[in-house]
């Protein structure tokens, strides 16, 4: 094996998503792009061993390539180890992921999404069953040669998410990604807040003429805001609700989460409460799983607009 071969191993990981139709490989492809892997969807066999090159000259570059082939792909047409095999020749750690589920269930899939199964026209009678049947004779030899085979028959999709990323996250539990938004209420609720906080139970700043001027963001403002009756008590709730919710988000997969703090005009009270609250979530959650909150991001929507 040359050096190059030896670089592009030691920087760039590789896996082949497939499976049967409805298993569940556009769930997967999903879940791994959270996870971190780079996901493209049925790349010409050609174009693979030029695409981790690619990757792995990138700036940055690209570390985790996942590759997700179905049947009407004309991946199908060779033998899959053909192309694993080159690539494991050059030092590229390459595994491929098989997705299965029962007939019953991929029948079910198929019905709820209103969608004709890609071998069903070319089968003997044209009906799902028979597609169905026709895919499982034409991938049973990438199914005995992969590495990793997940039944979603009884997963929901939060398990199936747990699943991989125990086998693809990098041995490190995936990072949540949470936004603490100030907005005014004078200009409608944030549309993707999963969270929203009113904050106008504390006295107005607006009605302190030598603070009017100002915004929650100067220490004379916030310093007002968080000395009033109840809020260091409101931000310690907030911050002990957000530990229990930001675990259960974890737990169901879930990386990411807005919350909304809201005040009348979104220029005193809200964007103070926002950033004291962004700084004790910055300075991590005491969680009862290791996963951090890797990325706190304070944005103020409505500052600035009176």
């Amino acid at each position: 094996m040359g050096d190059r071969a030896r670089q592009l191993g030691a920087r760039v990981e590789v896996v082949m998503v497939t499976g049967l139709s409805g298993a569940g490989r556009g769930t997967a492809a999903r879940v791994l792009e959270d996870l971190g892997w780079y996901v493209t969807d049925n790349l010409p066999p050609e174009l693979i061993g030029r695409m981790v090159e690619l990757g792995a000259s990138a700036d940055p570059p690209i570390r985790r390539l996942a590759i997700v082939m179905d049947v009407r792909s004309r991946f199908f047409t060779g033998d899959l180890s053909v192309v694993t095999e080159q690539l494991r020749a050059r030092g590229v750690p390459t595994r491929v992921l098989f997705l299965e589920a029962s007939d019953d269930v991929l029948i079910r899939r198929f019905g709820f999404a209103r969608r004709r199964h890609p071998l069903q026209s070319e089968s003997d009678d044209g009906t799902l069953s028979a597609g169905i049947a026709a895919e499982r004779v034409r991938l049973s030899t990438v199914k005995a040669a992969a590495d990793v085979v997940i039944d979603t028959t009884e997963l929901s999709i939060h398990q199936l998410h747990r699943k991989l990323e125990e086998v693809y996250g990098g041995g490190a539990p995936a990072a949540l990604q949470l936004t603490v938004q100030s907005f005014g209420f004078k200009y409608g609720v944030p549309l993707d807040a999963d969270m929203v906080l009113d904050v106008r139970f504390l006295p107005n700043p607006h009605w302190v003429p030598e603070l009017r001027q100002h915004t929650g963001q100067e220490t004379v403002v916030s310093e007002y805001v968080l000395s009033r009756p109840g809020a260091e008590d409101f931000l310690r709730t907030c911050h002990h609700l957000l530990d229990l919710t930001t675990n259960g988000y974890r737990q169901e997969g879930k990386r990411y989460m807005t919350v909304a703090v809201g005040c009348t005009g979104g220029r005193h009270r809200s964007v103070a409460i926002a950033e004291a609250l962004g700084q004790l979530m910055g300075d991590g959650i005491e969680t009862d799983s290791d996963a951090p909150v890797d990325v706190v991001r304070v944005v103020h929507r409505d500052l600035g607009r009176e």
